[in-house]
């Protein structure tokens, strides 16, 4: 302090650099120091969804109470929930000419029978031709907690039976606890916080949390989100941490941009006319451009987003096998679904 006293004749000057010293710390850490997670999360320039499991479908393919889609995202392929029945998505995509040898990862949603029953039997396709197909698959955290039935209590959850088959045939599961990037502009949510209190789940089923059994609200439900210059795209496989909440999270966690497209289950086929409405209140705020609602999401609940969402038939549209949805191209349902 008695420098500072004796030389004060020098302190503006001092001043001076003070502050071209605290702009180059800033810049300095803008580019060296800053999580680049929040600077730079990159964008996706291709993207093509393809729905291959769902409730409707003409010709050749075949329907189910189950989803699965294959995402492409700027050359990378991930595989999206596997179907419920062990040999619906394996047939659909020898008819709609997928090839999945050349998809190696996978993302499961949640341990539903619907979205994993075709699990393995999708890795056994492929390990004939190459054993890094499908080698590994993204779950989010309580994917393998013990489920029970809560009527007889038998166990009931398949993940506890396809975790060892398919970490013995060379497979890897790969648990997030919280948001990841796996590629640039491809981010999965992981659990989303239940910030909005949505019930988009079945009663009657008890799981063994660490704090002991409590009904099971999927805990793992977790959604893929793409940022594109356009807006987000999400895609879900049933919504059960709330179509809301899944919105609301991937604005928060990517970018608070306009939710471009939504695609996917949103369960909501048995929801109430105030539960719809409210729904449909909170996407508006989001600003939605274009729904795909498959599986769980409702045939009417599509028709109601359409007028509450202020979209055509164009942009609003119920899912069905083969449909695509592909940045610059928007919504290709096929013939059934027109």
């Amino acid at each position: 302090m008695s420098y500072f006293r004796q030389n004060h004749a020098s302190l503006p000057q001092m001043r001076v650099n003070f502050r071209w010293l605290a702009l180059l710390l800033i810049l300095c850490g803008g580019v060296l120091g800053a999580d680049p997670s929040a600077t730079d999360k990159g964008r996706v320039h291709a993207l093509k969804i393809t729905m291959l499991s769902t409730m409707l479908a003409d010709g050749e393919e075949l329907g189910e109470w189950g989803f699965s889609a294959l995402v492409e995202a700027d050359g990378h392929r991930i595989l999206f929930d596997t179907g419920g029945h062990s040999d619906v998505v394996l047939k659909n995509c020898r008819t709609l000419k997928i090839d999945l040898t050349t998809v190696p990862e996978a993302v499961l949603s949640h341990w539903h029978p619907d979205h994993v029953g075709g699990f393995i039997t999708r890795r056994d396709s492929v390990l004939a031709t190459t054993s890094t197909a499908l080698a590994r698959t993204h779950v989010g955290d309580g994917i393998f907690l013990p489920r029970t039935d809560s009527v007889n209590g038998v166990e009931i959850n398949p993940m506890l039976s396809i975790k060892p088959t398919y970490e013995k045939s060379g497979g890897e599961f790969v648990v997030h606890d919280k948001p990841v990037q796996l590629y640039p502009g491809v981010w999965l949510t992981g659990p989303v916080p239940r910030k909005y209190p949505e019930r988009n789940w079945s009663k009657g089923v008890q799981v063994k949390a660490p704090t002991g059994m409590k009904e099971d609200n999927l805990p793992e439900d977790t959604a893929l989100i793409f940022d594109t210059d356009k807006g987000l795209v999400v895609l879900t496989g049933c919504g059960h941490a709330g179509v809301v909440n899944i919105a609301d999270f991937a604005r928060a966690t990517v970018r608070p941009s306009r939710i471009y497209a939504l695609i996917g289950g949103l369960h909501l086929f048995e929801a109430s006319e105030k539960t719809l409405a409210w729904t449909a209140e909170k996407l508006n705020s989001f600003g939605v451009d274009n729904l795909l609602g498959a599986h769980c999401t409702g045939v009417e609940t599509v028709y109601r987003f359409r007028h509450d969402l202020g979209l055509d038939r164009s942009h609003a549209v119920v899912g069905a096998v083969g449909a695509t949805f592909e940045l610059g191209h928007g919504i290709d349902p096929r013939q059934i679904a027109k």
